[in-house]
């Protein structure tokens, strides 16, 4: 795997770290590079992401991972949604036009709200990806089951792939399996016994975060090649 560190311009003078990671042995088969959105409790090295776009890459796939800006800042609270949506677009176009690699179509991958503000996105027409990974969507608040963050989801063309916790309170699994009847697109449930929001399990669960890991890395690569 070859990495490289790079800063990313957003805004007047202000600029984003990302990491983008490239196979030691590129697949010609394979042209599509996957761009890996954090959470708002956390970034771009949140080992779940770190070794989920690594293992991607370890099939073959461009990743790039970044963080937003508030995150690059050292702050706590997350950027305004507008600050959100041009640091993907920013992102987006630096990976598919400036990285130096021919990237034929690109898949957003977001933890939480990472990926929620990329599929609205995608609803709105602002980015296009062929495909949506969510690695914990972030369906509404905690204990606030009434108010579901779905409307934009009817309005997206594009397969999903979702990935969920039994134990996440962040998202139902009864109310997400709801919204995903109702959908017009393609999509997949993929669930993780015993794992909370971010796929962690109880401590008398005999999996380790990387059965975890290993699991989400080769979903997504079946579903992404098949």
């Amino acid at each position: 795997m070859k990495t490289q560190h790079v800063k990313i311009k957003i805004q007047n003078d202000e600029s984003v770290s990302a990491v983008i990671a490239a196979p030691d042995q590129l697949n010609s088969d394979i042209r599509t590079g996957l761009i890996f959105a954090h959470g708002a409790g956390n970034d771009m090295n949140n080992p779940l992401i770190v070794s989920v776009s690594e293992g991607l890459t370890d099939k073959g796939f461009m990743t790039i991972r970044f963080n937003f800006l508030y995150k690059e800042k050292g702050r706590k609270a997350p950027d305004s949604q507008k600050v959100l949506i041009n640091t993907w677009i920013k992102v987006y176009n630096y990976f598919k036009y400036q990285s130096g690699y021919a990237i034929s179509d690109v898949v957003a991958v977001g933890k939480s709200m990472g990926g929620r503000v990329a599929s609205q996105m995608v609803a709105d027409g602002q980015l296009d990806v062929s495909r949506l990974i969510f690695l914990g969507y972030p369906l509404h608040a905690s204990g606030k089951t009434d108010k579901l963050r779905d409307a934009h989801l009817y309005n997206i063309k594009i397969p999903m792939l979702f990935f969920a916790g039994t134990r996440d309170t962040l998202c139902n699994l009864d109310k997400l399996r709801g919204v995903l009847k109702n959908l017009s697109s393609k999509w997949e449930l993929d669930i993780i016994e015993g794992g909370d929001h971010s796929f962690k399990l109880l401590k008398s669960d005999p999996k380790t975060d990387n059965d975890i890991y290993q699991h989400i890395i080769q979903k997504s690569s079946d579903w992404l090649t098949r």
